[in-house]
């Protein structure tokens, strides 16, 4: 009996409350329960990494001020815009396709899968760095941080280029290492921090600052990377540096395809958290974006549980939804949305409670207009939480195409409303815009996704697999 189907066993009187069946279902879902110590190690270091990166923040602000803080704010926006535009993040068609092959045991195959992914990470790597320095380049003067800070935008981009993650990110997830995924940032972020001390103390200015994310992120990337060709190794799957690169895409088709769809969906979704400082420096000036980032930085502290989550549970739904039971399925992805929405709200009354005076102390008295900004980015980040699991589940159930369209619509909906509100209200139009996103794509997965059980249910069981290659209609 698999872990999901002893999960649908869990019996639930009609009679009880909502709040008792809930918890019937938390203790009896016997797949959730093994992972929540993997959970919990990417939540405490995440968080840990996260509690360091706002240090470095909050020593970037004291040295800078205002308005070069706003200039390091917007010349990391534009690295990772460009880097979301272009990046393959391969991670997800290799954690499909990976999955299909390690029920063949062909591990010469499997190699080359890995190939194929880091091939598209590291072409798309270098395209996004010399994008950057171009857009830098034609629009910097629109952007807010004119042409004298190319150069700032070309230290960066080295960054970038040295950032391909994908190929190291499914060979961790799918070899179980989600200590190594919870606690590989810290190092970077350790190193981030004391370099930023160091700068603080001996009065370093903006260009020094640029290097050292630089410096830190390239380190990152690095170690990430070592450690990913050694999970492989571990589990006896040959480098991707010695695997058979011929006909690629003739071996495994439809991995581009999975790969294209899921890939767009991604980049429509992380732009609008990437993108929109860009419009706020636009718009309203460097200053302006500086606070703005800020607060977006913040919020993601709440964000990172769902990103967490859906990292732990995706690659066990791609490879048991063919074996999942449709109530079953749907129960899994109910606890985790209370789950989210639990951690979002508790984020909430924080900062409601103690956000202004913290970040006064913290970030100093020239960042506390970030207060009303970041309350109302947590309220946007509590419906992007909550439509998480969902979007995990759809793609498990081989539904990339739909998660495409409907992040494309909820994209649609942010730059609707950041066009509109953003020249009126600043920054906090932003904020605004994020919330229409965060609803459209909430309505969008949801109907999809209990739409989808639905059909699953009132149809015969399948006997060998027809749930994993089910295709979309």
């Amino acid at each position: 009996m698999t872990p999901i189907e002893s999960a649908s066993e869990v019996a639930v009187h009609s009679e009880a409350s909502f709040l008792s069946r809930q918890f019937a279902r938390w203790r009896g879902s016997e797949m959730l329960r093994p992972h929540l110590v993997n959970i919990g190690h990417l939540l405490s270091g995440n968080f840990g990494g996260v509690m360091i990166m706002m240090a470095s923040l909050a020593i970037a602000t004291r040295a800078l001020g205002q308005e070069q803080f706003g200039i390091l704010a917007v010349v990391l926006a534009i690295g990772r815009v460009c880097e979301r535009l272009i990046r393959f993040e391969s991670w997800q068609p290799l954690v499909r396709f990976v999955a299909v092959e390690e029920e063949n045991g062909d591990v010469g195959r499997m190699s080359s899968l890995y190939a194929y992914g880091l091939l598209l990470d590291v072409a798309s790597a270098l395209v996004a760095a010399v994008m950057s320095v171009l857009v830098a380049w034609l629009a910097g003067d629109l952007i807010g941080i004119g042409r004298g800070n190319v150069h700032l935008v070309a230290i960066y981009a080295c960054a970038i280029a040295c950032n391909p993650r994908g190929m190291a990110s499914a060979a961790l997830r799918l070899a179980g290492k989600f200590r190594i995924l919870a606690y590989v940032q810290l190092a970077s972020f350790v190193a981030r921090f004391a370099l930023s001390v160091l700068l603080y103390a001996l009065g370093g200015g903006l260009i020094w600052f640029v290097l050292v994310w630089t410096v830190s992120q390239i380190f990152d990337s690095a170690l990430f990377n070592l450690l990913g060709f050694r999970a492989l190794a571990e589990t006896g799957i040959p480098s991707p540096l010695k695997a058979d690169w011929r006909d690629l895409p003739g071996r495994f088709p439809g991995f581009m395809r999975f790969a294209i769809s899921t890939n767009l969906s991604s980049t429509l979704r992380t732009m609008t958290h990437e993108m929109d400082t860009l419009l706020v420096s636009t718009f309203a000036g460097a200053t302006a974006a500086g606070l703005y980032y800020l607060s977006r930085r913040i919020a993601k502290v709440a964000q990172t549980a769902g990103d967490m989550i859906q990292t732990v549970i995706y690659p066990d739904l791609a490879r048991l939804w063919s074996k999942v039971g449709p109530g079953a399925m749907g129960q899994l992805v109910s606890i985790l949305q209370l789950s989210l929405a639990g951690i979002a709200l508790a984020a909430v009354g924080a900062c409601w409670l103690i956000g202004r005076p913290a970040i006064e102390l913290v970030f100093g008295p020239g960042f506390a207009d970030s207060y009303q900004l970041l309350l109302v980015q947590l309220f946007a980040v509590l419906l992007t939480l909550h439509a998480t699991p969902a979007r995990a589940a759809l793609l498990a159930m081989n539904r990339p195409t739909y998660v495409l369209a409907a992040s494309s619509a909820s994209t649609a909906a942010f730059f609707t409303a950041a066009f509109l509100l953003i020249p009126r209200y600043g920054a906090l139009g932003a904020n605004y815009a994020h919330i229409a996103f965060g609803l459209a794509t909430v309505i969008l997965l949801d109907l999809a996704f209990w739409r989808n059980l639905r059909r699953a249910a009132h149809e015969p069981a399948p006997a060998n697999g027809t749930y994993a290659m089910e295709t979309e209609s």
